[in-house]
């Protein structure tokens, strides 16, 4: 007899399709190799519509399923012999596609990333052997015995230490000159520490008591940890991993730049003794492999990663931490759009653990959430150690102007001197990579373009390239205008962080300099040197962009200085000022974290303006009640709810007439407005012409619900796409 069973397979498919199977044993999460098409492909086995309905609230559940003859139904090709997936992460699938509107099946294909259907490979290693009565060794083979004596390896490190080919390794195998060493504990470091626990404050030890506690309860509650830079935030919420550790119950830790935080996972490994699991889009797919099946295993773990992590198959989750939730980096914008701050809180609260949201300037959102009694609210107040918080100062850039063709002001250059002369460090930030965002000509004006995206190209004097930061575009730096072939009339406008650095080498001759953007630290490996080098004090002055912001600690570190403070309240962004502030606060917040007293130094042309005026008083909550205040009359997050319908095309009359569509069936009704048709401001992005659409409604309206209403009358053309952004924070 054969029953229905249906699989969700990881591909742009709105829900799962209905199979037949004569196992009576296949149950949900079991993975299954199923036709499709002429194919054959790897899904998991999904619960039936009316347990998927169940699940979710009313205005989120998913439209009924067509009914399906019986007749037409393949068989499944065969059951796949690995751990499947857990209810709980099955769940959370159907949860982030029903509020995000985004096929069920590419949801899925992010919970797949990593599984295999084989157990992963493991790497031998080799010890000493016993002492017995060694034949006559040839000079290579003691080198070999020599190396293992330290600890175990693998064949291909004892052959790199002992300076010998494999083949040596193998012959002392042989030889029974090496054993197998037993199997270390899955992702442990080789080189096992004693664990370090840090000396905690008063305040410090009386937040880490309620956060343990907290972890103990094993209840979902969602808590905003929030502190002054400097305040200890991070050890702090160790100590509710620690806890959840000693529970034995795996702990995940989300971080918004993972690829690079190498001082996290430093600080971690001297305070546990081990490394944590690490799971971000760089890693290779062996280590995808292992961390995936480790995770299922339900093995107590640790894992650090990206927002993607969240789709890991927790089987034993106890703890949920955001560290910098309000980093936009935790929004992801392309494919499955979703935020992971908020869907974090969703699999905590599935799993019915903990989550704790971190920061020192915490998103409007997560204020709002506070205040409304959602969220408990624990503050560290100070900096650890008796450090001072810097000194924030405005200069206003009308009344002491740089000289002409620079970019920065003769004080902050002289604060520069001063703090080098001191044998201390100082930073300078600008938000914009490369050496200029614009070329134009000087004979007609001309402006190097992307001839696919809305925007110019940034020069890279470095690469001698010029490069489209939306599409990555590039074409070799021009000699003569494109369009007058007027010779030596580009000139460069603007600065980046390549022109800043020529300034500084021009104007503080012999300074030891280090340059940290996404350009230049492309690996965690980069990264790691060049904490190494600052924190040695091989280096005098560091330049970066919003790199430099995300958490790191450089005790000798006193001056920052911003370039271009006023670059992120440019545009017509909601979220311009909050961002601009927090971006700020944080990249000040790298000065004086030590003994040593910091200054920040702000070059503005809008010192009045009330983020220029919150970061000089760092009254950070002041300024958070005035955007509150000014965001509520309208009804703008987070008083109300967005969703943006990004329309696109292959020409503008295609995007224009789809958008008209959309806007004449638009709902309609009280508490509802939708803003539109206009041109997005990226009007071309990777060749496709767009048109944005705004629907803003209260906050107690469902705006799911009416987007499937409004998209479903639609038919589109081969040519035509719409993406759905709900909760939106770019407005690009």
């Amino acid at each position: 007899m054969s029953l229905r069973v249906d699989v969700l397979l990881p591909r742009r498919l709105q829900s799962a399709l209905a199979y037949t199977t004569p196992d009576p044993e296949l149950v949900p999460g079991d993975f299954v190799a199923v036709p499709l098409g002429k194919r054959e492909e790897i899904g998991c086995v999904w619960d039936a519509a009316e347990v998927v309905m169940a699940r979710l609230p009313a205005d989120l559940a998913f439209p009924p399923p067509k009914p399906v003859d019986p007749s037409r139904l393949r068989p499944v090709s065969r059951r796949i012999d690995a751990p499947g997936l857990p209810e709980t992460l099955r769940c959370f699938v159907d949860w982030v596609s029903a509020y995000t509107l985004a096929p069920q099946g590419m949801v899925l294909a992010m919970a797949m990333r990593g599984w295999t259907p084989a157990p992963p490979k493991s790497v031998r290693l080799w010890r000493l052997a016993s002492p017995g009565h060694p034949p006559k060794l040839t000079a290579a083979r003691q080198k070999v015995l020599d190396a293992a004596s330290a600890k175990p390896m693998s064949i291909k490190a004892l052959a790199e230490k002992a300076g010998v080919s494999p083949a040596v390794i193998s012959a002392c195998i042989k030889l029974n000159l090496l054993e197998a060493a037993p199997a270390e504990p899955a992702f442990r470091d080789e080189a096992i520490k004693v664990p370090q626990p840090p000396t905690l404050s008063a305040s410090q030890e009386t937040i880490a008591r309620s956060l343990r506690d907290i972890v103990r309860k094993q209840q979902f509650e969602a808590i905003l940890l929030e502190g002054v830079t400097g305040s200890g935030k991070t050890e702090v919420y160790l100590e509710a991993v620690q806890e959840c550790l000693t529970l034995e119950r795996q702990s995940l830790v989300l971080l918004p730049e993972i690829a690079l935080s190498t001082q996290w996972i430093s600080r971690f490994t001297r305070r546990f003794g081990f490394a944590p699991l690490v799971w971000h889009s760089s890693m290779g797919d062996g280590h995808r492999r292992r961390v995936w099946q480790h995770v299922r295993s339900g093995a107590p773990c640790v894992v650090v990663g990206a927002r993607s992590a969240l789709f890991l198959p927790f089987t034993d989750l106890g703890l949920i931490i955001v560290d910098e939730e309000h980093e936009p980096a935790f929004k992801q914008e392309e494919g499955v759009i979703y935020h992971g701050r908020d869907m974090a809180v969703l699999r905590a609260r599935q799993a019915t653990v903990p989550v704790m949201l971190v920061s020192a300037t915490p998103s409007l959102e997560t204020l709002a959430n506070v205040q409304a009694g959602r969220y408990r609210h624990l503050v560290l107040p100070d900096r650890h150690a008796g450090a001072a918080l810097p000194d924030v100062r405005a200069l206003d850039m009308r009344l002491a102007p740089p000289s002409r063709g620079q970019f920065l002001s003769p004080t902050l250059l002289s604060a520069c001197r001063e703090t080098l002369a001191r044998g201390e460090q100082a930073m300078l930030f600008l938000n914009r990579r490369g050496y200029a965002p614009l070329t134009l000509c000087r004979q007609c004006g001309h402006r190097i373009e992307c001839p696919k995206c809305t925007a110019w190209l940034v020069e890279h004097r470095a690469q001698r390239r010029m490069v489209c930061h939306h599409c990555e575009y590039t074409m070799p730096i021009p000699t003569q205008c494109p369009s007058c072939a007027a010779t030596e009339s580009l000139v460069p406008v603007g600065p980046g962080i390549e022109r800043v650095t020529e300034e500084v080498q021009r104007e503080l001759a012999g300074v030891r300099i280090l340059v940290m953007s996404s350009d230049s630290l492309v690996s965690a490996e980069a990264a790691r040197i060049a904490v190494t080098q600052i924190a040695q004090q091989e280096v005098d002055l560091i330049i970066g962009t919003q790199l430099v912001a995300k958490g790191w600690h450089f005790p000798h570190l006193t001056l920052v200085g911003v370039v271009d403070a006023d670059l992120g309240l440019n545009g017509g962004d909601l979220r311009a000022a909050e961002r601009t502030v927090q971006l700020l606060q944080q990249v000040g917040g790298r000065a004086g974290r030590e003994a040593r007293p910091g200054t920040v130094l702000l070059q503005t042309y809008l010192p009045d303006h009330p983020a220029m005026k919150a970061l000089v008083s760092q009254d950070f909550h002041h300024f958070m009640t005035q955007e509150a205040a000014n965001r509520r009359p309208g009804f703008w997050p987070p008083f109300g709810r967005l969703a943006a319908l990004i329309v696109s095309a292959g020409t503008p009359e295609s995007a224009d007439a789809l958008a008209r569509a959309l806007s004449d069936m638009a709902p309609k009704g009280e508490g509802l407005e939708v803003l539109g048709p206009a041109p997005a401001p990226l009007t071309k992005l990777r060749g496709r012409h767009r048109r944005r659409l705004l629907l803003r409604t209260r906050k107690g309206i469902a705006v799911q619900p009416l987007l499937r209403l409004w998209l479903q009358k639609l038919r589109l053309k081969s040519d035509q796409k719409i993406v759905v952004d709900i909760d939106p924070v770019s407005f690009f």
